[in-house]
């Protein structure tokens, strides 16, 4: 065979192996048997095994070619990956809906509603029209690639139909029948089941041999185009059509909805029809229709602030508490929690569950020993919801608050009008341990090296009881240590030391303040410098926060009652006080400047477009808030700078219009080390 005979040949097979990949998987049609496509992909094959300079990334044939993997390596998204805001009922959806519009009152809202497939979160990258990479969701920021197992999946297009660089998003799921297929193969050669369709996709796609994967016979639905922005089209129902010409497979259950009342009358037919889909589905996901409502509306600390998913009821399950044990929890709060006799709900072994406080246990009338009905709360976290009596045992077990805490033995206490105990003891060394541990957890001052591992080796060792005990360590307490070098307490000690100068906001999140998390303590670091100015100390902090009226805190925005009653009775505490005193004696400062303040970013709103290389987005976003800037999703003539990463988009065009200052990332870097 000639070669350029063999190179035609080659591109015209691969062009209708795509054509015919494109129907089956896109529009659900078939023009040849699955035989006869069978029969051209070995011819392809044959002919790249022999003419190998022929073979690119794009072909079929390299769906099947990938070799095994050692491990998975790193990569960090282009765009970032949220969360959705779960809610569970009509009432729910109505609250969040009360919300959009108090956001934007002159808009008009209208919707589309999609399946909320139960699998595997992935994002895809092509260039050129090009498959490049595809990853995990990982935390958001970083996930794994698993490229060469996505190329397993017939689902995923190796070439888009137009050569743009582009990021996508979607589902990667087991159909229902192959899960079942794959569960009596299983059975027949001895080996354990797989738990549910989700967690077998799940765990296919991180299989290091690409062939294990393709033997799981894999789908994937896309459904979001995420960069470049300015190819984005204007309403979510133009984006899924895009996405569906650009040869992804789409879920084509989606509905355009009118407005609130059809969201809710969509979701209470998936709500009765869920079982009906050859794949799992959890909810439906719930979006703004008009992009440009969905830049203005924005994003929280987790999620969209345009999109939703409307989970559906959970599944239930009867099984029979064995025992109910107390449990100490990082705040001192006693939960009481029900080890239960396994159980399967939604294809996962239950084997306990929170009751919650002993108000709800005798709100229940909970004994051990009962039969009773279990829920997963928004599919996830188990919940008992009602006794059996009738089925109760002779002779079973009342249930009654521990006298004293489960770990010290110490008192307990609850106050009037309260429903849960919390332990009082000071000594209390495993509640001591669990707010160590918190406080420099990611969730607290994000102090890497600092983890459970080390924190609770050094309580072990007796150098550290409380968290002032950490910033009072020497570097020959931990070099002492077994398998502490010396360079190991180095790095500790120097991460100790880059701990003590925080933004103001992660020491209110490191405090582990009840009902205050991660956005209400962005709202309460820029309620205190406006109202106080300079903060520097914990000190300072604790003379500006003592000397508040009750009730005050209550003020804040995004701060509810319970949040601002918890921030009062923290700072009364008499242990509180002296705590921050001793932060202060060890050097504790805060990077939080006052709005009024000619030294830093006070007031000036910044915009992020683009990759950034330097760092991360989330990194510069902290940059500026530690300088009392705010962050801002969109471009509006109230916006102060705009950062130009790799790839802006439209953004850029908006604010050249406008007449905002832009800045490149290098003089980015400059003004915040000037302003720092």
């Amino acid at each position: 065979m000639k070669r350029s005979y063999a190179k035609a040949r080659i591109i015209s097979l691969r062009k209708i192996i795509n054509h015919h990949r494109y129907l089956y998987h896109v529009l659900n049609r078939e023009e040849i048997s699955s035989h006869a496509l069978d029969s051209l992909k070995h011819e392809l094959k044959t002919l790249e095994d022999a003419y190998p300079e022929f073979v690119t990334p794009d072909s079929p044939t390299q769906r099947v070619e990938g070799k095994p993997l050692e491990k998975f390596l790193k990569v960090r998204h282009r765009v970032t990956q949220w969360s959705l805001e779960d809610v569970f009922s009509k009432e729910e959806f109505s609250e969040w809906e009360k919300r959009l519009k108090r956001l934007a009152p002159e808009a008009d809202f209208d919707y589309v509603g999609e399946l909320k497939i139960d699998g595997l979160h992935i994002v895809l990258t092509y260039e050129k029209g090009i498959l490049a990479s595809g990853a995990t969701r990982g935390d958001g920021e970083v996930g794994e690639d698993v490229t060469q197992n996505l190329k397993t999946i017939e689902a995923i297009p190796l070439e888009l139909t137009l050569p743009i660089d582009c990021v996508v998003e979607g589902e990667v799921y087991m159909q229902k029948h192959v899960f079942d297929e794959l569960n009596d193969e299983r059975e027949k050669t001895g080996e354990a089941f797989f738990a549910n369709p989700r967690n077998a996709a799940a765990g296919a796609i991180r299989q290091l041999d690409p062939s294990i994967t393709r033997s799981r016979r894999l789908d994937c639905f896309i459904y979001e185009f995420s960069w470049p922005e300015e190819r984005i089209p204007l309403t979510q129902k133009e984006e899924l059509e895009f996405l569906r010409t650009l040869g992804f497979k789409v879920n084509q259950r989606w509905e355009y909805l009118k407005n609130g009342a059809k969201v809710e009358a969509f979701w209470e037919k998936w709500e009765n029809a869920r079982g009906k889909e050859d794949y799992w589905i959890d909810g439906v996901v719930v979006k703004v229709n008009q992009r440009s409502l969905q830049e203005k509306l924005g994003y929280t600390g987790k999620a969209p602030r345009f999109a939703l998913a409307f989970k559906f009821s959970p599944d239930l399950a009867t099984t029979i508490i064995e025992h109910v044990s107390p449990s100490l929890g990082r705040t001192g709060k006693i939960t009481p929690i029900a080890f239960l006799k396994p159980v399967i709900i939604k294809g996962t072994t239950v084997s306990r569950a929170s009751l919650h406080n002993y108000d709800e246990i005798a709100r229940l009338g909970v004994r051990e020993g009962d039969t009773v009905i279990v829920s997963k709360a928004g599919d996830v976290i188990p919940k008992v919801i009602k006794v059996l009596t009738e089925l109760r045992p002779k002779g079973a077990k009342e249930i009654f608050p521990p006298r004293s805490c489960p770990e010290c033995r110490g008192p307990l206490k609850k106050e009037q009008g309260q429903v849960d105990y919390f332990c009082v003891n000071p000594a209390c060394v495993r509640l001591r341990a669990k707010k160590i541990i918190h406080f420099f957890s990611k969730q607290g001052l994000d102090a890497k090296g600092l983890g459970e591992k080390i924190i609770l080796r050094l309580i072990d060792q007796g150098l550290v009881s409380d968290v002032i005990d950490v910033f009072r360590l020497k570097e020959s307490d931990i070099s002492s240590l077994e398998r502490f070098g010396e360079k190991s307490a180095q790095n500790f000690f120097n991460t100790v030391q880059a701990a003590k100068k925080i933004p103001l906001w992660r020491f209110f999140c490191a405090l582990g303040i009840l009902n205050v998390g991660r956005e209400g303590a962005r709202w309460i670091d820029k309620w205190f410098v406006e109202k106080f100015g300079v903060i520097r100390t914990p000190e300072e902090l604790l003379r500006a926060w003592a000397n508040s009226a009750e009730g005050m805190f209550e003020e804040i925005p995004g701060i509810g009652p319970k949040a601002g009653g918890q921030l009062h009775k923290f700072i009364k505490k008499k242990s509180n006080q002296t705590f921050f005193k001793e932060l202060s004696g060890v050097g504790m400062s805060f990077v939080s400047l006052p709005r009024k303040s000619t030294r830093a970013l006070a007031g000036k709103t910044f915009v992020f477009t683009g990759l950034l290389e330097a760092m991360s987005r989330k990194e510069a976003q902290e940059k500026v808030i530690a300088l009392d800037a705010e962050v801002s999703e969109n471009v509006s003539k109230n916006v102060d700078y705009v950062v130009l990463g790799k790839d802006p988009g439209q953004k850029r065009d908006h604010a050249q219009a406008l007449g905002i200052p832009i800045l490149t990332q290098k003089e980015f870097l400059a003004l915040v080390a000037k302003k720092g």
